[in-house]
């Protein structure tokens, strides 16, 4: 039977397919632009038939009909492993719930059945090609991962999602597809970053003068990064690559630049290496069947140890606050969770291990809550918030007012460098704190 044949006989509607789910059952969607929309909507539907049925999902870039539907969560309960807007959203409504982990682990955890095993996994892809292949398009985190131990496998045909090349585990055929319902063909939504602000360009013009020719980048989405690829792009070097959890608008730029050609990479050499892309529509026309892009499930882009052989390897993340002894809050205010531990720790520790790798993290010195500014580098973890960086990993430090290396530095030096980059106003505060906690010196400087 040619593959035609097994596709016209596979293909259901999205009501006929999400007859499958059964109450009780953990489902797993495709993640970030890659959410399922006409199944989800489906599944919905089926609010008042099933109960308990569990959804896995990552960072949904449009809500999550299963979730809306069902206040009281008698019939559906969502999970995520990294918060999008519309995740907080339903958090606040006390209808999302985060699932702690490095997103690194993920493939390894669902494969060995630590983490609740999919009985069903429902994925977004791109049409089926000549071969009987369907690609995850632009999320290829663990969607091979469950779909090889969910018992049953649906794809949702997007004919506007691009297909991204390997890498590795980036398709499935046919042959493991049981059910085929074509979507709505929606453009992928656009993640669009805010504007940078002048805090966001003196950090980044204090990182951009650590980056030297041949490095491999990681950034993430927001203003500061977006800067920094601008930044990079009217400098003159040369030679840079990719090496990345997520790739983003600001590293079309480089490339179209001239500025990243990875010919200096010790591995995947010529490739931009990415396990999801998320940003505009320029992004997603980029990666289109372009050979200059590999895409690859996360336990490979987020491995510590893949990241060091890439030499002069560049992290770059944000945070949301640290505390004097170096740790960092980079996922919640309080109990309230706004991201998630993502690859932040595997890409800190493995830029380090990297023959001149070096890892940033980010933040402006203040914050303002309500109609008061508040520093964001504090004595310790504000009570509440979730420690995303123990002390140990942490390397570079980078605010507005400069940036610090606390690799091997004994407590009162580490107090002593932090207090230096936060706000003025605040020091002399922090000095009296870090008096009391015993990490200052009578030797300390008078910052």
């Amino acid at each position: 039977m040619g593959y035609i044949d097994e596709y016209n006989k596979k293909l259901v509607s999205a009501d006929e397919a999400v007859k499958v789910v059964k109450s009780g059952d953990w489902v797993a969607y495709s993640h970030f632009a890659m959410t399922p929309v006409v199944l989800d909507e489906a599944l919905a539907k089926r609010k008042d038939e099933l109960t308990g049925v569990k959804i896995r999902g990552v960072c949904a870039v449009h809500p999550v009909k299963v979730a809306l539907v069902d206040a009281d969560q008698k019939h559906f309960i969502y999970n995520n492993g990294f918060f999008s807007g519309n995740d907080r959203k339903l958090q606040d409504d006390g209808r999302a719930y985060y699932i702690p982990g490095l997103y690194g682990e993920s493939p390894v955890s669902i494969r060995t059945g630590q983490a609740e095993t999919p009985r069903v996994a429902m994925m977004v892809t791109t049409p089926m090609d000549e071969n009987g292949y369907f690609n995850f398009s632009v999320s290829n985190s663990y969607e091979r991962a469950a779909c090889e131990v969910a018992e049953t496998v649906i794809v949702e045909v997007n004919r506007n999602a691009p297909r991204c090349l390997g890498g590795d585990q980036e398709s499935i055929h046919i042959s493991d597809v049981d059910y085929i319902v074509e979507g709505n063909d929606n453009p992928l939504i656009e993640v669009s970053s805010h504007p940078a602000s002048e805090v966001d360009k003196k950090i980044a013009s204090l990182i951009v003068g650590e980056i030297e020719d041949g490095a491999c980048l990681q950034l993430g989405i927001g203003g500061m990064p977006n800067t920094i690829g601008r930044m990079l792009a009217e400098s003159d070097l040369k030679d840079l690559g990719v090496h990345s959890e997520m790739l983003c608008a600001s590293f079309v730029d480089l490339y179209e630049q001239g500025k990243i050609t990875g010919a200096r990479k010790s591995i995947d050499r010529f490739k931009m290496v990415f396990s999801f892309a998320m940003g505009n529509q320029r992004l997603y026309d980029f990666v289109h069947n372009n050979p200059a892009c590999a895409i690859y499930p996360v336990d490979y882009t987020n491995s510590a140890g893949v990241i060091a052989q890439n030499d002069k390897q560049i992290s770059i993340n944000n945070a949301i606050e640290i505390d004097l002894y170096g740790q960092v809050c980079s996922e919640s205010v309080g109990s309230r969770q706004i991201s998630g531990t993502g690859g932040q720790f595997d890409f800190v520790y493995g830029a380090f291990r990297s023959r001149g790798g070096k890892s940033f993290i980010c933040l402006s010195s203040t914050k303002r809550v309500q109609d008061t500014v508040v520093s964001r580098i504090v004595p310790t973890i504000t009570p509440g918030n979730i420690v995303t960086l123990p002390r140990s990993v942490v390397q570079y430090v980078v605010t507005e007012h400069g940036k610090v290396n606390l690799k091997g530095k004994a407590t009162w030096h580490r107090a002593e460098m932090l207090i230096s980059v936060a706000d003025p106003e605040y020091r002399e505060d922090l000095i009296k704190q870090a008096e009391k906690m015993k990490i200052w010196t009578k030797t300390n400087k008078k910052i």
